[in-house]
C-alpha cells in the first residue's frame, strides 16, 4: 500500500507513519511548524519525507498520484493560540483540508481518515458523548477542526469518495508535543514534574477526561482505513473510562497548586465508544496507569518543555477568560 499522511512528523502522525511503514510506502508531508524530524528518526525504510505546507496547493498535488489512502492529521491544536490568532487556525484546519480532499478526490484516491476533534461537541449535555449529540464548538480551534470534518464528510457524500472521521479524546502518549503555548496538560505536569515544580491544578481538580493513549488511536486509525464497509462514518475515539484530574496528580505524584477554572471547558470528557466497537473490531487497550508508567519511564523526553508556574499561565490566558467569560 502507498500513503499519504499529513502532519506525519507530529505526535500521533509520527507513531502512526510508524507503523505503516513497516511494511508499506508512506508519504509524509509536514511544514514542521509542529512536528519535528526526530520523531521520524527510527524509520529507516519506506518513508519520503515532504516539507511542504497543506495550505499551498502547487507544494502539495503533485505527491497525491497512485495513492491508495490518505490520513489527514496536519493540523494546528490547542485553545489559548486559536482565540489570539484564528486567522491560522482557519487557514491550516479549513482551507488546507479543502485541499486535501480535492487533491485526493483528483487523483482518485481510495480511502480518506480524517482526525477530528471531540471538542466539537463543546459543553455536552450526555455522557458518555453519543457521535450524535449537538454540535457546539466553544473556541476557534474546535470550530475549524468541526469545519473540516464537514468538508471531508461532503466531499465523500458528493465525489464518492471513502471518508471516515474519528473523533479524538484527550490523546496522550510519547511525543506530545512540548512547544508552543499553554497546551495539553500532561505535557504541562510532566515538565513541572521534571522541573520539581508543583502541578497547576485548574480548579479543584475533580473535572474528568477521557484520556487516550497514542497506540489507541493509531490502532483505529489503521483498522478504519482497512475496514471495506466503513463509508462516510463518524466514530468517537477514547478510552472507554474518564479519569479525574485529582486521580492523575495522584498517580505522578507530587504537589500541587491551584489556577482558577477556565471558562468553555466541559467538566467531563467521555466517549461513547459502542460504534466504532459495533462497525469494527477495535477497542481500547492501554490503560491509564500503565499509559502514565510509560510517560515516567521518557519523562526526560519532556526536558526542553516550557516550565509552566501559575503567573506564566495567567499571562498565556488573558485572551481566554477576555473572550470566552
Amino acid at each position: 500500500m502507498k500513503y499519504i499522511v499529513t502532519g506525519g512528523a507530529g505526535f500521533i502522525g509520527s507513531h502512526l507513519v510508524e507503523r505503516l511503514a513497516k511494511n508499506n510506502e508512506v508519504i509524509v508531508i509536514d511544514n514542521f511548524s509542529i512536528g519535528k524530524k526526530k520523531n521520524l528518526k527510527n524509520i529507516k525504510k519506506n518513508i519520503k519525507i515532504i516539507n511542504a505546507d497543506i495550505r499551498n496547493l502547487t507544494q502539495i498535488k503533485k505527491y497525491f498520484k497512485n495513492i491508495d489512502c490518505v490520513f489527514h492529521l496536519a493540523a494546528l491544536a490547542d485553545i489559548v493560540p486559536s482565540i489570539d490568532n484564528p486567522d491560522d487556525y482557519y487557514s491550516t484546519n479549513v482551507s488546507g483540508t479543502y485541499n486535501v480532499i480535492k487533491l485526493s478526490v483528483s487523483n482518485n484516491v481510495k480511502r480518506f481518515v480524517y482526525s477530528a476533534s471531540s471538542s466539537c461537541y463543546g459543553i455536552p449535555k450526555k455522557y458518555p458523548t453519543p457521535e450524535n449529540s449537538k454540535i457546539s464548538p466553544q473556541y476557534p480551534y474546535a470550530l475549524t477542526k468541526r469545519l473540516g470534518e464537514e468538508i471531508v464528510l461532503h466531499f465523500g457524500k458528493v465525489y464518492n469518495i471513502n471518508t471516515t472521521s474519528l473523533r479524538f479524546f484527550n490523546v496522550y502518549g510519547p511525543r506530545a508535543r512540548t512547544s508552543g503555548t499553554y497546551g495539553a496538560v500532561f505535557g504541562v505536569f510532566l515538565a513541572q514534574k521534571l522541573s520539581g515544580k508543583p502541578f497547576t491544578l485548574v480548579g479543584n481538580g475533580n473535572q474528568t477526561r477521557d484520556f487516550t493513549y497514542v497506540t489507541d488511536i493509531v490502532d483505529a486509525l489503521i483498522l478504519v482505513s482497512k475496514s471495506n464497509n466503513l463509508k462516510n462514518e463518524i466514530f468517537n475515539i477514547g478510552s472507554g473510562k474518564t479519569i479525574s484530574i485529582n486521580k492523575i496528580i495522584q498517580l505522578l505524584k507530587g504537589d500541587v497548586v491551584k489556577i482558577p477554572k477556565r471558562p468553555g471547558e466541559p467538566e467531563i470528557t467521555f466517549a461513547d465508544i459502542k460504534k466504532i466497537k459495533k462497525f469494527t473490531n477495535w477497542k481500547p487497550k492501554v490503560g491509564i496507569s500503565e499509559g502514565i508508567s510509560k510517560l515516567l519511564k521518557n519523562i526526560n523526553d519532556w526536558s526542553d518543555a516550557p516550565v509552566w508556574t501559575p503567573s506564566r499561565i495567567e499571562k498565556a490566558t488573558k485572551n481566554w477568560f477576555k473572550y470566552l467569560k
